[in-house]
């Protein structure tokens, strides 16, 4: 009867198991974390280390996370854990943004659904309710931010909302103040008539929206050249409502102009034949046509520089327009479309209130707050641009019918086109002309020292660079401006008599603390006469109560975290946030920090792309493509989650759905099994097994080889934020070179050699070195598996998968101690494991092997042999190729029991592969019996006597191999 073996095979046993269960598992090692005090101890292990402070951009705070929000804050997560375990001291403050329109929007939606005036509720409780709604916000993303596996101070974290924030925001306010780069002027900006304030870039999104278009005359009433005399400057607008605002017309200074006269009109056309208007030279057809003009003739041909001086009259002249409209040359006009002719109104719009600035055109006001013309509009006044709902208003139809009754209008039509939209309330926006407090771009020299500090930031990918600096050098004046309630006021007085800002500091100082001690509901509920002290007449003085923009107060961030914290440090390491920031956060903190300290608060800046659906759309809920993270932890797991961030190049936009987290949970499988079969294997593995590398084989200095080229790699991919090429390298090294390679070949001497051989002794401990990197690379990416296997070599011998999961619900700080793959440093890789020579020749070796293993594969496929230890194939090489492979046992490295290697020209039948064409595989059977033990077939299994050394002895297991007898025969059975 045969023997059964198998109890004295050294299988891998672990208590690891081969289902991560991380929806059950890791708010388990979330609990261990915080009962260990995780955070405490990494700044404990971390003192006096260099500091590596990535500065969060602050998430708003009204709303659960999305997919967006997990991909930005896993990617921080895996930087500073990174940072962190390369030696550094990366101590993360995570940070909301609580203020702002959003906020106040669902305030005010709560009012309207219960029927309650906004207008009527004192302004200091309509900020209080916004602070508990954003407070309970922070609560609720505080917890789905940990649910991700997002390490930092959440004890302690950061709000734009708090006291001392608001009061140091202000008191960046004050230094503007004080070094004269805020003033208050009148310029247009693009304005919500819904929400009744100016809207920032970055707030404002652009949608088609359908125009009335109309063709103007305007009268030349002055020229110097006689072409010009008796013609109508013919403008072109897609915003008719603008036209009471105009005075002014704009021409290009290289564009050339025609004189045209109708010859022939079509039927119904306002065009009279004879008349004399005047266009761009490569606008005339377009124009014609869409004027109706059927005939014409070019009367003159002008230069930019005939119309120099010329002076037209409004189209409503006599009506209450009775001033004059010069032609100005203006850059900006180009002759993509209408007529080569712009009409100016400076209060409508950015160029056009420049081009006025420069030439003393009037701006006037010519638009209320709730997008109705003002009382002194002639003829149009209480006329409505844009109804409070945001639907169009009478202002268009009612202009357009005004100037045809003049006889102004030449043609009227309508165009689709992009047009500003408010990111919240979907409604469009006007150019409006206000009071509105800017900081200068130009007074103090903010620009060119933004633009000296954007040369002196790295900035990855590259192209962010040029962004930001074309964004710097063509950006107005910053409007900070904002007429809301919900935010940090402009706490300033301005003088009724002279307009200027008082800057006594006494005065600022005391505001200011009053912030400290009350936040900014201080200035509203508070009398003048406290801030103002004795020696000012309240009375004197007006009290501004405009709020700062929101991207200021997250642009000050750095001054009321990085600088106010012992524990971080100012400049910040990195700044990492969305590509669309470099026009919001990245940009104002630039400013504000330059027009503040000289300098970016950031070394460098880091971008990240978009968030798509698996097939490239963008996710919306109608479109039932929205992928939740909450709902990722919940069916995957957050390291799932996590490892979707670095397996996607985020540098560009990424995406996520079904299928591809179906393809990285196979990813994970991979990675985690191969951390279960190394705990496995190095079962009951102690120092004392260690043996040094210069005895080691080959094959195990080969591997530590490939452990100083990833460490290599690991540490600089690190330094440059290219996690997609750790998770690449790791990932392959798992699935090629070890699993598939080292695993696989080294099994035999795992499971069948004697535990005291020496080639056993060194594969362990390569082994433990190998588990040593992978736990710590993987850390910072699968920060709960990482932790779990790296616990699991802490449980004691015969430890079973039930008792992992015991062993991690129960387990506290006490009985671990500080036991935490991430208390870690990367292991010191000795720069002496890498062997250049040695994985060259083992390169040959692997590749003679694919070739050995397609031809087995063959013949596995035909049913002529089952295992690959049935084999004994002739492997024809070529002689150089031979002579690197004489000290190498082949029949090892490609598992098979016997093999022959042979310089020999190969019989045509041999087996080859296209791309390893010197190499030539003939199959073959393995001579002798099969071991029941190792199951390598060899000729000694089943001989009743051996000679070793000339002595014949008999042998004390015939049924097994020479090796397998001398093992089962020493009772180094497996315990």
């Amino acid at each position: 009867m045969s023997v059964d073996y198998r109890d004295t095979v050294f299988l891998p046993k672990t208590a690891f198991p081969m289902r991560g269960s991380l929806p059950t598992r890791e708010p388990i090692l979330l609990e261990r974390w915080k009962s260990m005090d995780l955070f405490r101890l990494l700044r404990e292990e971390a003192a006096g280390r260099p500091k590596f402070i990535l500065h969060d951009g602050p998430p708003y705070a009204n709303g659960h996370l999305h997919i967006g929000h997990a991909l930005n804050k896993i990617l921080k997560d895996v930087i500073n854990r990174s940072q962190q375990m390369l030696g550094k001291d990366a101590n993360y403050v995570p940070g909301w943004d609580c203020h702002g329109l959003p906020i106040e929007w669902k305030i005010e939606e709560q009012y309207r659904a219960a029927g309650k005036d906004k207008d009527k509720v004192p302004v200091v409780e309509f900020r209080r309710e916004c602070r508990e709604f954003a407070a309970k916000w922070i609560d609720i993303q505080r917890t789905e931010f940990k649910r991700l596996g997002i390490e930092g101070d959440w004890e302690r974290p950061y709000s734009t909302m708090a006291f001392d924030a608001e009061a140091q925001i202000l008191r960046e306010i004050h230094k503007f103040a004080l070094n004269g780069g805020l003033y208050r002027g009148a310029k247009p900006v693009l304005w919500s008539v819904v929400e009744k304030t100016a809207l920032a870039d970055a707030e404002v999104e652009y949608h088609d929206h359908v125009s009335d278009t109309v063709y103007v005359r305007f009268p030349i009433e002055s020229a110097q050249h006689p072409a010009l005399k008796g013609t109508a400057a013919l403008i072109w607008t897609t915003t008719p409502w603008t036209l009471p605002g105009n005075r002014a017309i704009a021409y290009g200074p290289e564009i050339a102009y025609a004189v045209v006269v109708p010859k022939a009109v079509a039927e119904g056309a306002a065009a009279r034949v004879g008349e004399r208007l005047l266009m761009a030279v490569p606008l005339v057809a377009s124009t014609c046509a869409a004027a109706g003009i059927a005939q014409h003739e070019v009367a003159a041909t002008l230069s930019a520089a005939d119309l120099a001086g010329a002076v037209a009259r409004h189209p409503l002249r006599g009506k209450g327009y009775d001033f004059p409209v010069k032609l100005l040359p203006g850059a900006f006009v180009t002759t993509d479309q209408g007529t080569g002719l712009v009409h100016i109104a400076p209060g409508h719009g950015a160029d056009d209130f420049e081009l006025g600035q420069a030439h003393g055109v009037e701006v006037p006001f010519t638009v209320e707050e709730d997008g109705r013309y003002a009382p002194t509009v002639p003829l149009f006044a209480g006329k409505a641009v844009y109804k409070p709902d945001g639907k169009k208003g009478d202002a268009n139809a009612a202009v357009i019918a005004a100037i045809e009754a003049a006889g102004g209008l030449l043609a009227k039509g309508r165009l689709q086109h992009s047009y500003p939209h408010s990111w919240r309330s979907k409604a469009p926006l006007i150019f409006r002309n206000t009071s509105q407090w800017f900081i200068s771009m130009e007074s103090t020299g903010l620009r060119q020292t933004a633009l000296k500090a954007i040369g002196e930031t790295r900035w990855v990918p590259g192209q962010g660079e040029n962004r930001i600096r074309s964004m710097i050098e063509s950006r107005p004046d910053w409007c900070v401006s904002r007429q809301r309630a919900w935010g940090v006021p402009i706490a300033l007085f301005v003088s009724k008599r002279s307009g200027e800002i008082l800057k006594d500091a006494k005065v600022l100082d005391r505001i200011a603390e009053a912030f400290e001690a009350e936040g900014g509901d201080a200035w509203f509920s508070s009398p003048p006469a406290r801030f103002l002290g004795p020696g000012y007449d309240p009375a004197e003085w007006e009290q501004v109560k405009d709020i700062v923009e929101v991207w200021f107060e997250s642009g000050s961030t750095h001054s009321f975290v990085l600088e106010k914290r012992n524990s971080l440090a100012w400049p910040a390491s990195l700044y990492l946030e969305g590509s669309d920031q470099h026009r919001g956060w990245f940009h104002s903190s630039l400013l504000e920090s330059c027009g503040t300290r000289g300098r970016a608060p950031y070394d460098a800046v880091l971008t990240h792309g978009f968030v798509l659906d698996q097939n490239g759309m963008k996710m919306a809920k109608s479109l039932g493509n929205v992928v939740a993270p909450q709902e990722v932890c919940s069916q995957f797991g957050a390291d799932i989650l996590r490892l979707w961030v670095v397996a996607s190049d985020y540098s560009e936009d990424l995406r996520i759905g079904p299928e591809i987290l179906k393809q990285l949970s196979e990813s994970y499988r991979r990675l985690r099994n191969t951390l279960r079969w190394l705990i496995g294997a190095l079962d009951g593995f102690t120092p004392a097994e260690r043996v040094p590398e210069a005895g080691m084989p080959e094959l195990e200095r080969w591997v530590l080889h490939r452990l100083a080229e990833l460490d290599k790699q690991v540490r600089q991919a690190v330094e440059d934020f290219d996690f997609h090429a750790i998770f690449r390298a790791l990932h392959e090294f798992c699935a090629v070179d070890l699993s598939a390679f080292y695993f696989d070949v080294r099994k035999d001497v795992l499971y069948c050699a004697s535990p005291a051989d020496p080639a056993r002794r060194a594969c362990r401990t390569v082994l433990d070195h190998v588990f040593s990197c992978l736990t710590a690379w993987l850390a910072p990416i699968l920060c709960f598996t990482a932790e779990e296997a790296w616990l699991a070599r802490s449980l004691p011998p015969g430890s079973t998968e039930k008792d992992n999961g015991d062993f991690l619900a129960t387990a506290d700080a006490r009985a671990l101690g500080k036991a935490s793959v991430h208390l870690r440093l990367f292991p010191a890789v000795p720069a002496a494991w890498a062997d250049a020579a040695l994985a060259a020749k083992w390169d040959k070796v692997r590749r003679v092997r694919r070739v050995v293993t397609g031809a087995l594969e063959k013949e596995r496929a035909a049913k002529r042999i089952g295992s690959s230890l049935q084999a004994a194939p002739t492997v024809h090489v070529p002689a150089e190729l031979l002579a690197a492979l004489q000290d190498v046992d082949m029949a090892e490295a490609c598992i098979v029991s016997a093999i022959a290697l042979s310089p020999a020209p190969a019989p045509a039948d041999a087996f080859r592969l296209e791309d390893v064409a010197d190499v030539a595989v003939v199959p073959g059977l393995a001579a002798g019996d099969k071991c029941p033990r190792c199951w390598r077939v060899l000729p000694e299994v089943g001989q009743a006597r051996r000679t070793v050394s000339g002595v014949d002895s008999a042998r004390a297991r015939p049924d097994l191999c020479d090796r397998c007898s001398d093992v089962v025969a020493s009772g180094g059975a497996a315990a």
